[in-house]
């Protein structure tokens, strides 16, 4: 089996969670999103480590869903299509249910499911070339699986800014919309995580996991019956004449009819 997610950690309880399938841009497949997902929960239960940053190899940080894993699940009955598409869904809860808090390290494009891994980061740097965007209905569906997690990072008001009209922007915006909390030059991005790791290695770790989880609760989190939501509003669109046409329509490199 590939190893399509990396884990480093260094002498200070710092572990690395990184994307490594830079040669497909870390676009999300199927068996990516399985180890991300159990990567995150072994690191849930690891006491010796105390800060968790996600990073990516290559020049991409994600490029969203793997379409020809998306392709794939167009001929699947639609039992079998929910299932695998909340695949992300359940990785990104993984990530969000850390005890331990979560930094983001991004470079390059974050698309789709790229910001979805951005929502789940309690902090997330990016260069300030960064390209994002939710480009989801460009191909007939909907950012449903990361939606709550979205939603939850920017607020309603902000989300409708960009939720819907798969726009691309650049990290300035990203930082208004608060899917960044900061942007960097390139050459800075690592001084710049690590200046968010360092005060955690200060503090008590387990005062640390239960303020985060106190802040989660006081902040409402995203529960299950959201997720829910999200999967079968996904599911649904995945069952609609605009899904079939859109992903065709990139894969026969022509505009789908509505553009």
């Amino acid at each position: 089996m590939d190893d399509l997610i990396r884990v480093t950690r260094d002498g200070r309880g710092v572990a690395t969670l990184w994307l490594a399938r830079s040669a497909k841009h870390n676009a999300l497949s199927a068996e990516m999103m399985t180890q991300l997902e159990a990567r995150a929960r072994d690191l849930a239960e690891d006491s010796s480590v105390r800060v968790v940053v996600l990073a990516a190899e290559g020049p991409t940080f994600c490029a969203g869903g793997d379409l020809a894993w998306m392709r794939a699940q167009m001929g699947m009955d639609p039992a079998t299509r929910r299932a695998e598409s909340a695949r992300i869904a359940t990785a990104l809860g993984a990530l969000a249910d850390l005890p331990q808090p979560l930094i983001g390290r991004l470079q390059g494009n974050a698309f789709g499911g790229g910001v979805g891994l951005a929502s789940v980061c309690d902090v997330a740097i990016g260069v300030d070339d960064l390209k994002m965007g939710l480009t989801e209905t460009k191909l007939g569906l909907i950012p449903a699986n990361i939606g709550p997690y979205v939603v939850a990072r920017m607020g309603v008001a902000r989300a409708r800014q960009v939720f819907m009209n798969a726009r691309i922007f650049g990290a300035e915006e990203a930082v208004a919309l608060g899917l960044l909390t900061r942007a960097v030059p390139a050459e800075t991005l690592d001084a710049a995580v690590e200046a968010e790791v360092a005060p955690y290695l200060a503090c008590a770790p387990g005062a640390v996991a239960a303020a985060k989880a106190l802040l989660r609760q006081l902040g409402g989190g995203v529960g299950q019956a959201q997720v829910d939501l999200a999967i079968d509003a996904l599911a649904e669109r995945w069952e609609s004449d605009e899904a079939a046409e859109g992903i065709a329509a990139f894969f026969d490199k022509r505009k789908p009819g509505w553009a």
